[in-house]
């Protein structure tokens, strides 16, 4: 077996778990811990940058990481609980309210990356007004669209 084999069974094994774990979307979930990880290195690079390295600081940052996990997972359980209730007991369709976990998401990955082009911005790097700016309208068109819910 040669490497493209082996490179496309793990590939293919690896997308077939995230599907069955986090769903069709996977992607997006694998997106949000990438902009996890790379807000974390950014942000250390900018602590050590600036002398304001702290173990203490890191890992209260990598737990406010971990809780937002566990707002996604909120987010996203409670409505499929919800949803069931409807199905099951009171014959209501309640699907909507995935939108919440959608939402959370969404507005999640908006912060994430805020904060990344945040750090490199105070480590000294140019990064293009229209990045910071398109995230902002971003955050505002995914909030008026769950306004208008």
């Amino acid at each position: 077996m040669d490497f493209i084999d082996k490179y496309n069974i793990i590939t293919g094994a690896a997308v077939a778990v995230l599907s069955a774990i986090f769903g069709t979307y996977w992607y997006l979930f694998a997106g949000y811990l990438l902009f996890n990880v790379l807000d974390w290195l950014t942000g250390w690079y900018k602590a050590r940058k600036l002398n304001r390295e702290s173990s203490y600081i890191g890992l209260k940052g990598i737990l406010k990481k971990l809780g937002y996990w566990i707002i996604i997972l909120i987010a996203f359980s409670m409505p499929t609980l919800f949803i069931h209730l409807g199905q099951d007991l009171l014959g209501v369709n309640l699907d909507f309210l995935l939108l919440l976990g959608w939402f959370t998401l969404a507005c999640l990955l908006v912060n994430e990356i805020r904060s990344i082009l945040e750090n490199l911005v105070e480590c000294g790097y140019a990064v293009p007004d229209i990045l910071v700016k398109g995230l902002a309208v971003t955050e505002k068109l995914i909030s008026a669209k769950m306004n208008e819910l």
